[in-house]
């Protein structure tokens, strides 16, 4: 072999360290040139890209700025998200790249429209915003050449955009989960349990996981015990490390006509469950077991609070509809009116419950209000429904828990595959980030409803 002289070795020894100084320069990280979509999903998302530099179009703070008034969540987000630039912005201009100040060594920079060669607001025959924010991403793939630069958007159509444009284009993944199909359910099936098993649970009301052969179980999850002739419904108690039995019972004259109803009605009545969440298809009774289990605990709170994230059809401001605000607002909280109705005529005028529900509905201790007006609220001792939680963003569920005061629970129902905003999908939306990531908690139940129970039509439209 033949032996190296000392200036080959130092000669070697100074590639090496060169080769590891460019490792560690900026020129070695990716720009992710950030869309107003993700903002507004995540006013902190541009702290969420390690040690790779964040570009933000001038277009998008344009369009942030038209953003900023209201009291909508994307409202707080566009606002929240200035806030975090204009701190930025004191050490110096933002037209330079800024330190983000993490622990990764990131940074950031507010780019101009500087369209140079390829343009894409010719390409696509129109002057819009979106195209604004590709001829940026354009200008920094030219800019630095030796650098990766991605475009990172919620906007579908906008990255498929890029990507004609052979720009790399990807979705904002923090607070997305992997595999919406593998997401928990909240139950589990036992078959050919021994039929001994199966009668000391009806009995004494209670077995050993390891009687089942169990070991896996997570807090508070649902069981259905059977063999070929038998079966009995239970829950899994972490408090005492038993298999519990449950019992089928009608709430407010609402009887559960499937397992997973008497599932979902257990865990809404259970006092040691503080947050529930219940999913499933359209007719699977959701908000109405919500409703029927929250009414008949309204003893032990001082108010039910029924509330849902109003979207406006095609996107566009409820301030086009006519009349006053309650008008504007009263047809996207009509839903929840018919369930609370349905309960309410399951009862006779002279009866108390009836009376009951009347009173609690005219001296608001029964409210019904979009979602947005519950912002800056401390809810206690409150009993609150959210419907249509897959609506919602991961930082919105987020905002909505951090309210709970003392003696406040609260149920989140929706359907993960029936989601209206234009940002969100099944495995993007808080109510799904919230199930993957709460599950096992002692405080926490969760139920995925998947039998529908509306009606014969209704099941058809949804199997096929």
């Amino acid at each position: 072999m033949e032996k190296r002289t000392s200036s080959q070795k130092t000669a070697s020894k100074s590639t090496t360290t060169r080769t590891a100084s460019r490792k560690k320069t900026p020129s070695a990280a990716k720009i992710f040139v950030i869309d107003t979509s993700v903002i507004l999903y995540n006013h902190g998302a541009i702290l969420n890209f390690e040690d790779n530099d964040v570009a933000i179009p001038i277009t998008v703070l344009e369009e942030i700025d038209q953003f900023k008034k209201g009291n909508d969540t994307k409202n707080f987000e566009a606002r929240e998200f200035a806030r975090i630039l204009d701190k930025l912005s004191q050490a110096s201009p933002l037209q330079d790249w800024v330190p983000l100040g993490n622990a990764k060594g990131g940074r950031i920079r507010v780019v101009m429209n500087k369209p140079n060669g390829l343009d894409a607001t010719q390409v696509f025959g129109e002057d819009k915003p979106d195209h604004r924010i590709l001829n940026t991403a354009l200008f920094l793939s030219r800019e630095n050449p030796e650098r990766r630069v991605i475009l990172v958007s919620k906007d579908i159509n906008l990255r498929l955009k890029a990507k004609s444009l052979n720009i790399a284009a990807e979705d904002f993944e923090t607070g997305k989960i992997k595999n919406v199909d593998e997401l928990y359910s909240g139950k589990r099936e036992i078959y050919d349990a021994d039929t001994a098993i199966i009668d000391q649970v009806y009995n004494a009301g209670f077995c050993e996981p390891a009687d089942l052969g169990l070991k896996d179980l997570v807090a508070n999850q649902y069981l259905i015990i059977r063999n070929k002739s038998n079966s009995v419904l239970a829950f899994f108690n972490a408090a005492n490390g038993r298999i519990e039995r449950i019992d089928k019972k009608p709430v407010q004259k609402i009887t559960p006509r499937n397992a997973e109803q008497v599932f979902a009605l257990h865990a809404i009545l259970n006092p040691d469950v503080k947050l529930v969440t219940l999913q499933g298809i359209a007719g699977t009774g959701k908000t109405l077991l919500a409703l029927a289990g929250a009414l008949d605990q309204r003893k032990n709170f001082e108010q039910l609070f029924v509330a849902r994230p109003i979207i406006p059809l095609s996107n566009r401001d409820i301030g086009f509809l006519p009349g006053d605000v309650g008008s504007k607002i009263s047809p996207y909280m009509e839903p929840l009116y018919d369930n609370l109705k349905f309960i309410h005529s399951q009862y006779r005028e002279k009866d108390k419950e009836f009376k009951n529900i009347t009173e609690a509905l005219e001296n608001e201790r029964i409210v019904v209000s979009p979602l947005a007006y519950i912002r800056g609220r401390s809810l206690s001792n409150i009993i609150f429904i959210i419907d249509e939680a897959q609506n919602l963003t991961p930082h919105e569920i987020k905002t909505i828990i951090t309210r709970a005061g003392e003696n406040t629970k609260m149920i989140f129902t929706g359907d993960i595959f029936q989601i209206d905003t234009p940002y969100l999908d099944s495995q993007s939306n808080g109510f799904s980030y919230l199930i993957d990531r709460v599950k096992g908690n002692n405080l926490y139940a969760h139920v995925r409803l998947e039998k529908g129970e509306r009606s014969e039509l209704a099941n058809i439209a949804n199997n096929l």
